[in-house]
């Protein structure tokens, strides 16, 4: 979530960016831009089916393997299948540099499940209140039939007003999301799991 780095892009790696309560659209250099002050997405088109990438998105490890903050250690839990469904990620937040947190763990339940289209969560951590951001993801079908268009995004416009008034927000950046989206692709590409 931070700014992007203007670079070409094929049809096959085209990313967009977007947020809530946007600017007019920008497009600069093969990609679009929204901005907004609660909510960032990203996109890429990915070179793999909606089932494949979906698979990775629901096992709790697959987090780990494409995380591009650099935050996420490792995880337990099944591979979810459905709303409700909860595991835990082993996080360290001296990756971002931000706050001396260390190492902690956070819950990840899934806010939202739609079979190979859409996966979102919410975190509940060491903190209290809970804070309310959510993550997540959906996944169209590209018209090629190989590919498939990816949008990653981060939501903190349910935020309580804790939180709000703490002035943190986003707490991910969005280059952060862009790096996992380019790590989902290779993961992917490679052949998840291997």
């Amino acid at each position: 979530m931070s700014a992007p780095h203007p670079a070409s892009t094929t049809e096959a790696d085209e990313c967009t960016h977007r947020t809530r309560e946007t600017s007019p659209t920008v497009r600069r250099y093969g990609s679009i831009r929204h901005m907004t002050s609660e909510r960032i997405e990203v996109q890429r088109t990915i070179r793999a089916n909606p089932a494949s990438i979906f698979a990775v998105l629901c096992d709790p490890q697959g987090h780990v393997a494409i995380d591009g903050s650099g935050m996420l250690m490792g995880a337990d839990g099944e591979l979810v299948t459905a709303t409700g469904d909860e595991f835990v990620v082993h996080m360290d937040r001296e990756a971002l540099g931000d706050l001396p947190m260390g190492q902690y763990d956070v819950t990840v339940t899934i806010k939202t499940f739609v079979s190979q289209r859409e996966i979102a969560w919410t975190i509940l951590g060491t903190v209290r209140p809970p804070i309310g951001h959510v993550y997540g993801y959906r996944i169209e079908p590209a018209d090629d039939g190989h590919s498939s268009l990816v949008t990653s995004y981060y939501d903190w416009s349910d935020i309580g007003p804790t939180w709000r008034q703490a002035g943190i927000f986003p707490v991910i950046a969005e280059g952060s999301l862009k790096a996992t989206l380019g790590i989902l692709a290779r993961t992917v590409a490679r052949g998840y799991p291997h």
